[in-house]
């Protein structure tokens, strides 16, 4: 597999963000768009993020073959969710690999989940999502969404070689409606593409990120 830059990378935290104070939109009032309920909360976060992105998923789903349509995971995480997930995550590598430096955990973890401080997620830049087919039936993308690198053996990574070949064409669909949208993924995590935030602007070598981390409220 290619040379990947984690999001721990310090490129990454350097990058500046000049907001656009753009709001958040709720997917679940988008006719066309279908939501997952796995990751659902009370409030609704899950299904919300940054307005532009929403043409963008519409045009990305336009871009599929006929029959398929993308099935969204989860959008915006609140902060302070992104922060549990990281430490319980990081935590359980450390017991796990009680060898590593805080250091080499910290770098490890951000394989699966992005620093707090730099969460394309806590930005509402970023969706999580998979293929279906009309009725809502998952394709086979390889693994689970949200698979560990661990659980996975690296499986999860989008360009990894540990798939079948039937996985690697539903991938490949994936990659080119969702590019063609604006979108870029983060690749160690097939699932995850995001626009505006600052690993988007790294890859695109945009001058700035366009989203700031956002504080949730069910009436934002």
């Amino acid at each position: 597999m290619p040379d990947i830059i984690l999001m721990s990378d310090p490129r990454i935290s350097e990058i500046p963000v000049e907001d656009r104070a753009e709001p958040l939109a709720d997917l679940r009032t988008v006719p066309g768009l279908r939501l997952d309920q796995r990751m659902a909360d009370p409030g609704g976060a899950y299904a919300h993020v940054r307005r532009g992105h929403v043409e963008r998923l519409l045009r990305a789903q336009n871009g599929l073959p006929d029959g398929l349509r993308l099935l969204i995971v989860e959008a915006y995480r609140p902060p302070a969710l992104q922060e549990r997930y990281f430490q319980r995550y990081a935590s359980q590598l450390g017991a796990d690999n009680p060898d590593w430096s805080p250091e080499h955990v910290y770098v490890q973890a951000s394989r699966s989940l992005a620093p707090p401080h730099i969460g394309p997620h806590v930005c509402g830049a970023a969706v999580d999502l998979t293929l279906c087919t009309g009725d809502g039936t998952e394709l086979d993308m390889g693994t689970e969404v949200n698979a560990s690198p661990e659980e996975s053996d690296d499986a999860c990574y989008t360009a990894a070689p540990n798939i079948s070949k039937h996985a690697r064409i539903n991938r490949e669909i994936l990659i080119g409606a969702m590019s063609a949208a604006g979108f870029v993924n983060y690749p160690t995590e097939w699932w995850h593409w995001s626009y505006g935030d600052r690993y988007w602007a790294l890859t695109t070598s945009a001058p700035a990120a366009l989203h700031s981390l956002i504080e949730w409220s069910p009436r934002t």
